[in-house]
């Protein structure tokens, strides 16, 4: 027998939100910033980082390599890479972030070498690794996957020279930090345009690099030999921007998104004005309110500026309330429809078909106990949950922990009866395999 304590979300639905809740900084982008620090020789401060568990991992992998990372107060730290170390990075450092992967780039660019374990992460599916490893040898380096689950590059000398990447934000990213201390010039084909992507050419820029065309599809990059350190503010983010965004609307609130850039929101807002909503534009806010109950839309996730992917689980949560029947279409990812099972629980009417869910639109969810099956399906459950009648239970939060920074007090600002607690539960799987 054993007990075990579980960390839940419990949430007092069927309140609209009011007010207003501040947005931090873009977790995809700081994210690839972090790597990029490596880079340097040299301190970097950045600026508008989020207190979320990824960057907290990444930290303390940049930490445990012999960067000296300063925390100047809770939304800014200092990193000096001067030390690096370009040892292994193993698994137990990768397992939780899978992010870890740009650390193949940016170990590349600056030592010519790198072994770093595969990534970890979401179960969103299957995610390959193999169109950065395209990029990488495209620039020289030669790849090979030892025991251990580790990935080892070697290279003389990274020279630039076209690269296809078939449009990976991951692949862009991870190609850009290998080419900006490269031989000659870079072009990368295909590149993926979203923010996060501009973000860290803008970073690298600040640092001295080269970066040109970052935000179309053709970037090209003119190698440099050092980089230095530089002061830098990450953009906010528009991932939990559109999930409070979707909550205001699916709880029929009114609520002002403050610190955004709007241009970054015009596929969400587009979908919202769709389904009846109304969204006000402001230099770095957005206002969104939804008195009466929406209406059906369809939504294909596409790259940027399509409508994004990391969005699709909170419109599902919002489109099960909504009036008429919507389809979503899922190109990227698949496994980002699990979450609907969790919506059946609370009384949705969905069906799912591999990568297309239809949503038939009730008037009312009802409270349960649901599961984050990961960072943004555990944001759609609390989306449903602050608009169901009754209580619902999230749990696996560390998923949402992983970023959104103190989702439930943000949202207690806004009015939701929410809390976070700890529940001591008996652990049936351990049970079982003791029987056995």
């Amino acid at each position: 027998m054993r007990w075990m304590n579980l960390e839940k979300i419990f949430i007092n639905g069927g309140t609209p939100l009011r007010g207003e809740v501040f947005v931090g900084g873009a977790k995809n982008a700081v994210l690839a910033l972090l790597a990029g620090t490596i880079l340097t020789k040299s301190t970097c401060r950045l600026e508008n980082i989020p207190n979320i568990s990824d960057v907290s991992i990444m930290l303390h992998i940049l930490h445990q390599l012999g960067a000296e990372v300063r925390r100047v107060d809770k939304y800014a730290v200092e990193i000096n890479t001067k030390y690096f170390d370009s040892g292994e990075v193993p698994y137990e450092l990768t397992r939780h972030c899978r992010a870890s992967c740009y650390l193949l780039g940016a170990l590349l660019g600056r030592f010519g070498h790198a072994r770093v374990a595969m990534p970890g992460g979401c179960d969103l599916g299957i995610r390959p690794i193999d169109l950065h490893i395209r990029g990488f040898e495209m620039l020289g380096a030669t790849v090979t996957f030892e025991k251990n689950a580790i990935i080892s590059m070697q290279s003389e000398q990274i020279l630039g020279g076209p690269t296809h990447v078939e449009y990976s934000v991951g692949a862009t990213i991870n190609v850009m930090l290998a080419a900006v201390r490269a031989s000659g010039v870079t072009v990368i084909e295909n590149a993926a345009k979203e923010p996060h992507v501009v973000d860290l050419a803008n970073f690298l820029n600040s640092c001295g690099a080269d970066v040109r065309g970052a935000g179309t599809d053709v970037i090209k990059i003119h190698g440099v030999k050092e980089l230095h350190g530089c002061e830098y503010a990450a953009i906010p983010d528009q991932i939990e921007a559109g999930t409070f965004m979707a909550a205001a609307a699916a709880t029929r609130g009114h609520v002002l998104v403050r610190n955004v850039i709007p241009k970054h929101l015009e596929s969400i807002s587009a979908k919202l004005l769709e389904c009846g909503a109304t969204v006000e534009e402001f230099d770095d806010a957005v206002l969104v309110c939804a008195p009466t109950r929406l209406q059906r839309c369809n939504i294909k996730t596409m790259p940027h500026p399509g409508f994004p992917t990391d969005m699709q689980p909170q419109f599902g949560a919002l489109l099960a309330m909504a009036q008429g029947t919507s389809i979503l279409s899922e190109s990227v990812f698949d496994n980002r429809f699990r979450y609907m099972e969790q919506l059946l629980r609370m009384g949705a009417q969905v069906k799912v078909d591999g990568k297309v869910a239809v949503i038939e639109g009730v008037e009312q969810l009802s409270g349960a106990q649901v599961k984050a099956y990961d960072l943004r399906a555990g944001a759609a459950m609390v989306i449903a949950g602050l608009a169901a009648q009754g209580v619902t239970e999230v749990e696996s939060i560390a998923y949402i922990d992983r970023g959104y920074e103190d989702i439930v007090g943000k949202l207690r600002g806004l009015g939701a009866d929410v809390a976070r607690r700890d529940v001591k539960e008996y652990d049936v799987g351990e049970d079982a395999r003791l029987a056995g």
